[in-house]
Formats: C-alpha cells, structure tokens, sequence
C-alpha cells in the first residue's frame, strides 16, 4: 500500500517527518503509526539518531514501511540540534516534529491535512493537542503529573508543524538549550516577535506518562540553566509570554539560605539564630513535600521520595539556575556584515539566485558552529530606502543565503539611506546592541566580522571585538585603523578562529 492510496482527503498536503531519538523502544510504534495511519503520508520520515559517538556508529534498528525512512545524525549534542539537522534535510515546504515517544492517532495523518490545509499566509505552525493518558484506578505519581504538564504547554514540539521557511527566517532552534526543555518556547517567541502566528491543530497526539527512579525530580532540576538562557534572550517577562506560571525559584533560594545559615550558624555555636533559621527552612520543606504529596497516590515509597526530594529539590535548582547565568554570562557570538564579507557583493542584490558564497565562507562558519558560537547577520540596506529593492525581495535573499550559509540565529538589517541619521546603519552601533540582546549575549562577548571601516567602527562603538577581512574595495586606511584598534584577518577561516581565541 503506497501512502497516496491510504483514504487520501479531496485535498492534499505535502509534509516531512522529523523525530529526534535516542534509540527508545518507541520509536518502532511511532513509525509504524506513521505508516499505517489514514490520510495523506509524509513525503519522508527523517530520523535523527542523537546517540552520541561511538553509540550512532551502530545499526539503529527501524522497521520496513512503505514510506520512505532516512537517518541522519547529530552526534549527541541534544534535541533543539537534532531536530536542525532534519529539517534543513528536509525539501518540503512543512515539517512536523514528532517525539520519538509519541503515538498518533490513527486518523492523524487526515488530521494533519485539514490542519495545514488553507492556513493564511502568515501562520508559522500548527500545534496538535497532547493527551497523557493517566491510570484511573488511583492518583498519578510526581512523574506523571510532570508528564501532564505537556497537555498544557502552549507550543511543544512533541507534535508541533512548522513552515520550513519561518524556520529558516529565525535560524531555527537554539542549540544552546541541550534538553528537550525551552527550546520549543525559545523557537516559538521568535517565531511570533518577527510577525508570525502560531495556531492549534484539531490533530491528537498520544504521550505515555513518564515513569522515573526516585530521584528523577532532582535531575529534572537541570531545567533551571536553561531558564537563565530563557530570561537572558526574552526578558524578565518570558513567563507570562510563554504562558508558563510564575515558578518556585524565590521560594527555592529561601529554603536553600535558610538551610545554609542554620548550618552556619550550627557551626558557629550561634543556637537561636540556628534554631530560626532551621525553623524557617522546615517549614519551607515541609509545605512544599506537602504541595506534592498531597495530589499524589501517597503510598509508602512515594511520600518517602516527595519527602526526600523537597529538602533537595531547591539547592538543587538554585545550583543549576546560577550555572546557567554564569554560563550566559560567559557566552559568546560572532556577527557577520553580508555583502563581500559572507556572499559576493552584487549592488541592491534582489534576486536570490545570484546569491554566491565568498570563498571559504562555509569553511569558517563551520568551525564556529562545531565550537557552539550563535551566528548572526548584521547589513546595511540602503537599497530599500532608495526605492532598489522591496522588503520582500530582501526576506528572499535573506533566505537564499540561509539556505547556502545558514543557519544564523539573528538577522539584523538596516533599510534606511545614509541621510537619514539612524541609529542601526553602520558604522553606528545600534545593530549590533540588537543583535546581542537577541541572542542574550553580552555585547562585549561578541565579535563583528566585516570587510570595511564601518563594520569595525559599529563593533567598536557597540563595546564588541572587530576582525576585518580586507576585498579589493577595502581602503587602505580602514585596514590602517583595524590594525590599530581591532585584528586583521587574510581569510574567514583565519577570523574565525581569531574570533574563537578573542572571546
């Protein structure tokens, strides 16, 4: 049976299948289910074994199915890379993320079609509606109340369809968030500040309820580090925009600090201030074991773990939370000026076939993502002030050379003319302080990669490092000041690497 035989609907949709696995048992139900669902197949499935080396090297066992299966890797380097490797893969127009864990529903594939089908133009992605199926003979565990947790997550990618080229227009996902945790909300707040909707599927997925040793909470805390990225990309208010509650991190550095003083003052023979500040820290514990037990199946072993893991739990995230700032803080970027620095300068360039890599370019962008340094674009565009080329025609450009170069995390262009006096057109700074505050990186952690003086002024200004790249247009002062101030570099490659040892 060929998948345009199964029931397909009056109309028609063309999708490519991404899952990320680690090789769970799982993934055979899932494939199986894809195969043999009603409606229009998947041109593809793409699954990408994440197992890190020397596991992927090994067969990943899949089953013979009348759709078509590709397997790609991602060397273990987590789900938001994994899921890049796919659907950069992928040639169809939309590509559906599926855990490898999951079970659609028979009719999904149908589903899906009516989904996508019609949909406006500016609508980025569908997303399905999760069940967890809990068992009805008793209460659910800690675990599976987690696991309940994604019926309410507004944009998961357990099953979530995107448009391939919104994905390309923000980069795709953030290969900072190693976990299956904020890289789905990190990728959708993205998706809708540059003008794109999300909407809900009719489509119904299946996620089975986690079932973890007695510490699984504790691990779970680990989350935390990629709360800093959330906050240090989108803001203090990321949250509520995400839809997300307000978190027990307050509370968590309280019981931790009283814990720590009543220790302190143990050690320092201080008995009142230990005795107040071992108080405070037990009833902290105590009322957040009861908030957990109290929903709970309350057997024996379960309110032993909710007893144990509270006193844990909030060190615990506090630890992994100022991780995760310290690794902020001691993150990096490397922004790229566009035209004869990444692509062949072709004057108020409109058409994306005429789009042609500068020589080594691909050489050392690949030496900057194998480091885990987020990219960026910033470029003056004049061209649409001066009526060359329209907005759309740039967006096109844009995602020619993502498609060529790609993929880069920001993109920061200025239309504006050299007369009008803004902000963002170098060799002002405004484009890379943007740039920065996108990727949430201290500007000082960043490098601006260009081929003129007004790149190097603009990072500089900014408070960032500047490499030129001297071409034929390049003036002799401007190489004269960049050797004074900043770093000369003969190729990509060479700044690249100059660019790894700077930050």
């Amino acid at each position: 049976m060929s998948g345009t035989d199964r029931d397909a609907p009056s109309h028609t949709v063309s999708y490519t299948v991404v899952v990320p696995t680690t090789g769970r048992d799982e993934l055979t139900t899932l494939l199986n289910a894809l195969a043999h669902g009603r409606g229009p197949a998947p041109t593809e499935v793409v699954v990408v074994d994440d197992r890190p080396a020397p596991h992927c090297r090994e067969p990943l066992p899949l089953p013979e199915l009348d759709v078509p299966v590709r397997r790609l890797t991602s060397g273990g380097r987590g789900p938001a890379a994994a899921r890049n490797v796919g659907w950069r893969a992928a040639a169809d127009n939309w590509v559906v993320f599926l855990d490898d864990d999951v079970v659609p529903g028979e009719d999904w594939p149908a589903r899906l079609a009516d989904d996508l089908t019609g949909l406006d133009d500016d609508v980025a992605a569908s997303v399905a509606r999760i069940v967890v199926p809990l068992p009805g003979s008793r209460r659910p565990t800690d675990d599976e109340r987690d696991t309940l947790a994604l019926t309410r997550a507004r944009w998961i990618t357990a099953d979530m369809a995107y448009r391939r080229r919104a994905l390309v227009e923000v980069g795709g996902f953030d290969e900072r968030f190693p976990r299956a945790y904020r890289e789905d909300a990190d990728l959708a707040l993205r998706i809708r500040r540059v003008g794109w909707r999300i909407v809900e599927g009719t489509r119904v997925t299946t996620h089975p309820p986690k079932s973890g040793d007695f510490f699984a909470s504790v691990r779970r805390q680990r989350g935390n580090a990629d709360n800093a990225l959330m906050r240090a990309k989108h803001g203090a208010g990321w949250r509520a925009e995400a839809g997300e509650g307000d978190g027990r991190l307050g509370r968590h550095a309280l019981a931790t600090l009283a814990g720590a003083s009543a220790l302190t003052a143990l050690a320092a023979r201080i008995p009142k201030a230990a005795a107040l500040a071992g108080g405070l820290w037990a009833g902290l514990t105590a009322e957040f074991a009861t908030r957990r037990i109290a929903p709970g199946p309350r057997t024996p072993r379960e309110v032993a773990r909710m007893a144990v893991t509270s006193a844990v739990i909030p060190p615990t995230a506090c630890a992994h939370r100022l991780l995760g700032e310290w690794r902020v803080r001691r993150g990096r970027a490397v922004l790229f000026d566009r035209d004869d620095t990444l692509i062949e300068d072709v004057p108020y360039l409109s058409d994306p076939e005429k789009v042609r890599p500068m020589p080594k370019a691909a050489e050392a962008l690949s030496l900057l993502r194998e480091a885990g340094v987020p990219l960026g674009v910033v470029s003056n565009q004049s061209g649409i002030a001066r009526g060359h080329i329209t907005p759309d025609q740039l967006r096109a450009v844009t995602r020619r050379v993502d498609e060529l170069l790609g993929p880069f995390q920001t993109w920061q262009s200025c239309p504006h003319g050299p007369d009008e006096n803004c902000p963002c057109r170098k060799p002002r700074p405004a484009m890379v302080l943007r740039a920065a505050e996108e990727l949430g990186v201290d500007v000082r952690r960043c490098v601006v990669i260009g081929d003129i003086g007004s790149d190097v002024e603009a990072a500089l200004t900014a408070g960032a490092r500047a490499i030129l790249v001297p071409t034929a247009r390049t003036l002799p002062h401007e190489i004269e000041m960049a050797r004074r101030y900043a770093t000369v570099a003969p190729d990509l490659p060479a700044a690249a690497r100059v660019a790894l040892e700077l930050t």
